[in-house]
């Protein structure tokens, strides 16, 4: 078997157990040891739940013994700090959250529970997931597993980090923005936004409730498929791809991207065409995405949590300011940004009957260090909220489909691709991405290698 079973596929993981050749509670105790024993470094995990997962490992073992089956049973799984997992605090990344203990599952964790999934801990968020990447004040930042002086991106960073470093073999995410591909495209992850509303979360946290969903952050598409199909309670038929006709936008809406990222991006259209799809260079019609996004969010933020202004000090600077530009908002600004909501997802929908798919860049950049977002991209002046990430959020407005696959390098730092379908094509979106992700053959050894345990040495000769 692999250094690290937590890197093995899913399907190749429930396998081993049910052949013998690993056990769930060996596999998570590795997990433990190894959140343990790198953790403090990287900050994944804002809470450790080892007696449940070492109960759920014993469970799952007894499961495998009794010749059991279920998707996940005996899988590492981290849930990020966004949903509520039963008798543990869901902190929000916020002091204002401390000693809050769910009494229950929300409902993605409930679906990830009864599909045997062993559940090591709680990973770190921004505060109420209100940005791209993952501060708070809780301490510093969850680290990038590729360069852990560098931003793992947001909100689901924690997540995506605990993925990268091998502390989890998937990991649940949420995406109301880019929250699940923005982090997973700065650590060299396959993470997967379904279709708007096809993963419920039931009794869970409230934020971007018009454009939020539950995902998985995984190392392969298959991984991404299994979680998905558990948290969506359906099965995505695995069919032969035809050929497609594919939408390729180096520069949505006229950002600036990174020259490696605009490069890696090309090749990827190269591939797809010699796949055999008809790539297609043209603009995509996602004008005014975020007169709709911004006035929405807010209208959420000021319904939720405009009472935690009263402790302004308690709370970050950016949830501060959210909290104080949503009190701004006039009733007429939030009725049109809804009006204009359906027209936008209409637009969208007629393109997607023009074209199969959508490629684009995930994010404009490589992962940057802690606290410095890039001013400038390719020589052009950005703004500090949307300059590096401007590609993810425009999809959660359609509700579409989207997914990223690594898809290179630069400067030892993971790219990311996106690609995007119509509502309610999740199968077929991720019929394409793997056999992209085949073509691709994304060489993963330097981030495994960087999270390595290392061989014990050998005993000395007995005299």
């Amino acid at each position: 078997m692999a250094e690290n079973p937590l890197t093995l596929p899913v399907r190749e993981l429930t396998d081993a157990y049910a052949r013998g050749e690993l056990n769930p509670i060996d596999v998570t105790e590795d997990v433990l040891d190894r959140i343990d024993r790198f953790d403090p470094e990287l900050r994944a995990y804002v809470t450790v739940t080892a007696d449940l997962a070492r109960k759920q490992a014993a469970e799952a073992a007894e499961r495998y013994r009794r010749g059991e089956r279920a998707p996940l049973l005996g899988v590492p799984v981290s849930i990020k700090d966004a949903f509520h997992l039963a008798d543990t605090e869901t902190g929000l990344g916020s002091l204002t959250q401390r000693g809050r203990i769910a009494r229950s599952d929300s409902g993605a964790v409930a679906r990830l529970r009864a599909a045997g999934s062993v559940m090591p801990g709680k990973t770190h968020v921004p505060e109420f997931c209100q940005s791209a990447t993952s501060d708070n004040l809780l301490g510093r930042e969850t680290g990038n597993p590729w360069d852990p002086s560098r931003t793992p991106g947001g909100s689901s960073g924690g997540a995506a980090a605990s993925v990268g470093a091998g502390l989890a073999t998937i990991a649940l995410g949420s995406d109301g923005g880019g929250s699940i591909r923005i982090p997973s495209a700065f650590s060299g992850l396959v993470g997967f936004k379904p279709t708007t509303g096809s993963c419920a979360d039931e009794r869970g946290f409230r934020a971007m409730t018009d454009f939020v969903t539950a995902g998985p952050l995984a190392w392969t598409v298959d991984d991404a498929r299994i979680m998905t199909e558990v948290l969506a309670e359906t099965t995505f038929e695995r069919t032969a791809v035809p050929h497609r006709r594919i939408a390729f936008c180096r520069r949505p809406d006229g950002r600036p991207v990174d020259p490696a990222v605009a490069r890696t991006v090309e090749t990827v259209a190269g591939i797809l065409s010699d796949l055999g799809h008809e790539v297609v260079e043209t603009d995509i019609p996602i004008q005014g995405w975020n007169e709709i996004f911004g006035p929405l969010v807010l209208d959420d933020e000021l319904r939720e949590r405009a009472h935690l202004l009263d402790d302004p000090e308690l709370l970050t600077p950016y949830e501060r300011a959210s909290l104080r530009a949503a009190m701004q908002l006039t009733s007429a600004e939030v009725a049109g940004a809804r009006e204009a909501l359906d027209g936008f997802r209409l637009r969208m929908d007629d393109f997607l009957h023009r074209f199969d798919a959508i490629l684009t860049p995930t994010v404009a950049t490589v992962a940057f260090p802690h606290e410095k977002r890039p001013k400038t991209i390719a020589g052009e002046k950005v703004d500090w909220l949307w300059g590096a990430f401007p590609f993810t959020s425009p999809f959660n407005v359609a509700a579409t489909p989207a997914i990223t696959l690594p898809a290179g390098t630069s400067e030892g730092l993971p790219i990311g691709a996106q690609l995007v379908a119509a509502r309610g094509r999740d199968a077929d979106l991720l019929n394409l991405a793997e056999s992209l992700e085949t073509a691709l053959d994304f060489d993963y050894t330097p981030v495994r290698a960087r999270w390595a345990l290392q061989a014990a040495p050998e005993p000395e000769p007995v005299p």
